[in-house]
């Protein structure tokens, strides 16, 4: 009997404990949804749609299972420039009221929706339309074959209400099921498990059994194929980049291995990765079981995969353990930049990583010096109340967060600190948590009341603070002091040989962005002769290249610059770009001129950070 009564009260403690949990997870307040998932919230999604490329429109049913928590009459999702035409309850599709809110920018619009107590589904009909900003539908003409036209979305941070209307904030997580119907010469796949080749019919189901933030549902259609890599990762891609993506991707089940031996199982089954076009606005999505990535990380030599380690982290970092708010974001930004880096040394080594942790500390440094050192947007924990939430994906959360796990590093020792961030790993796992969620779990199971460690860490100032915290880690690596000893002196010795002693992505951008402010543009034109950096070299290359050429007048690669703008839509990168072209009032026209000639291929989201900086 003892022995029973224990259970029981074992029992009622980890209900006790669930329903916490699920209360907490409700209970954090997004400015960004008009949801109330502390009223109704929704659980599962069962979506049943058809894609149409004539119209360039999406059309179905969004079948939501909820839990109508407090018994009401309502719940609210979000949508933004949705057509709904109707809304049923139940198996039975009882038909109900809906209205639509006001709108506000950025936020669309709230869907009310009249339920009854017992409501456990409800059903909203409806289409996108063409403002649909997570949409990008692509001609023919735009893709890498250019013979069938191409549709992908990009739901992060408030876009996906705007192909499915949904409860859109991080903080709310739910499974799904997926029906999609598309042309039959194309093959779809989702943020779930993939098919991996085209049917006869063009209909393709579609299982996601782990719950996600709405962010996280995504969709492309395409002429696609399938490459498998291992027995668990593989590439998508069109026909003709299929080959050079595997031969890139090569690498991939290792990396896979290398962030398990450090932060436990990878739970999501499959991990693939799917090439996009030019105009994918990202470097790469995490987007669960299938990552998105732009073809620029396509060099030839394997020489940007770093970038697939950051999308990979993301699996642990965002994907299993989510910012709760995009206040938040740094909870799976510079949590999964610090992920990438460990995966990087493990796969490429100690050198490799400490060049990484130079070139990081540099673009924090650069980052705050942009925004201001007082600027608030510098906190880790930001406030982007009546902003586009979209402002919050800066560099800031990735180096910023990055360089203050590093310093909880040092302070304890990798010996503890390696288990204490795999341990919150699993005790978050497939949750959605805010900043103050981390740091009581930091002081809970870390400092421990230890003064001394907590002054050593220097919290506060880290999360809550600007600028960059006095206790930064110094960084160094002796292969960059090395090229440092270079830049003393080449303008004496010249730059013959140069290309055979500087010789990694890393090495190169380190020259390229310490170059001498004064620099001359027939300087450049020896240093570009030397290493061909204007029209060959990888997509970061090029970039650090460009910036440098347009800083100093090297008019020679106008014409490069202007292509390399045309054929990308990399948001930060284009971004590096205009902002330096838009320094002086001729650079501005110019700039102009080729976001004129770029902005047809470009996402939405790129378009809208461009013209804010050519405004």
């Amino acid at each position: 009997m003892k022995k029973l009564i224990l259970v029981a009260l074992f029992l009622t403690a980890i209900a006790c404990q669930k329903k916490e949990q699920t209360e907490k997870a409700v209970a954090v307040t997004d400015e960004h949804s008009y949801s109330k998932p502390e009223l109704a919230v929704a659980k599962h999604l069962d979506l049943d749609i058809k894609v149409d490329f004539d119209t360039q429109t999406i059309s179905g049913k969004a079948s939501w299972t909820i839990d109508n928590i407090s018994k009401g009459n309502e719940i609210i999702f979000d949508e933004n420039t949705l057509n709904i035409t109707k809304v049923t309850l139940g198996d039975d599709e009882k038909e109900t009221k809906f209205e639509l809110g006001k709108d506000v920018e950025f936020h669309g619009k709230p869907l009310h929706i009249t339920i009854e107590p017992n409501t456990t589904k409800v059903n909203i009909y409806y289409s996108t339309t063409k403002d649909a900003v997570a949409l990008q539908w692509l001609k023919p003409e735009q893709t890498a074959d250019k013979k069938k036209p191409f549709l992908f979305s990009q739901g992060e941070s408030v876009w996906s209400r705007t192909w499915i209307p949904c409860q859109d904030s991080p903080g709310i997580r739910f499974t799904y099921n997926a029906k999609v119907t598309v042309p039959k010469d194309l093959l779809a796949v989702m943020s779930a498990v993939n098919p991996q080749k085209k049917n006869d019919t063009g209909v393709y189901t579609f299982k996601q059994d782990k719950a996600i933030p709405s962010y996280l549902m995504a969709i492309a259609v395409g002429d696609i194929e399938f490459q498998a890599i291992d027995n668990r990762t593989g590439v998508y891609a069109e026909p003709s980049v299929l080959k050079s993506a595997a031969y890139e991707f090569a690498e991939l089940g290792k990396m896979v291995n290398a962030a398990e031996k450090l932060y436990g199982p990878y739970r999501w089954g499959r991990y693939d990765v799917l090439v996009l076009p030019p105009s994918f606005p990202y470097g790469g999505m995490e987007n669960p079981n299938l990552t998105f990535l732009t073809p620029g990380v396509i060099a030839g030599d394997r020489s940007l995969t770093s970038l697939l380690a950051h999308e990979l982290g993301h699996s642990w970092s965002g994907n299993l353990v989510t910012n709760a708010t995009w206040d938040d974001i740094w909870l799976n930004e510079g949590f999964t930049t610090y992920v990438e880096h460990r995966i990087g040394e493990a796969i490429f080594g100690k050198k490799e990583f400490d060049m990484q942790n130079v070139i990081t500390n540099k673009e924090l440094t650069d980052n705050v010096a942009e925004y201001g050192d007082t600027n608030p947007d510098t906190r880790l924990k930001v406030s982007l109340t009546g902003r586009n939430p979209d402002d919050g994906i800066s560099q800031i959360p990735y180096v910023k967060g990055y360089a203050f796990l590093r310093v909880i590093e040092n302070a304890v020792g990798r010996d503890k600190f390696d288990p204490f961030i795999k341990n919150y790993f699993d005790s978050h796992a497939f949750q959605s948590i805010t900043t103050e969620d981390f740091v009581k779990y930091l002081n809970d199971n870390l400092i421990k009341g230890d003064k001394a460690l907590a002054d050593k860490i220097q919290l506060d100032n880290w999360i809550y603070k600007p600028g960059i915290p006095s206790n930064i880690l110094p960084v160094s690596s002796p292969e960059f002091d090395a090229i440092d000893a270079i830049q003393k002196s080449w303008r004496e010795t010249g730059v013959a040989g140069l290309s055979k002693k500087i010789t990694t992505t890393a090495e190169k951008q380190h020259f390229i962005d310490h170059l001498p402010t004064d620099i001359t543009a027939k300087e450049m034109e020896a240093i570009d002769k030397e290493f061909n950096f204007t029209k060959g070299g990888n997509f970061i290359i090029k970039r650090q290249w460009f910036v440098q050429a347009i800083r100093h007048q090297y008019k020679v690669a106008d014409p490069a610059i202007e292509q390399f703008l045309i054929g990308i839509s990399r948001t930060g990168s284009v971004m590096m770009l205009y902002k330096e072209m838009a320094k002086t009032p001729e650079g501005k026209v110019w700039a102009k001129k080729v976001f004129d000639k770029a902005k047809s291929g470009y996402h939405a989201t790129t378009i809208q950070a461009v013209e804010g900086v050519l405004k």
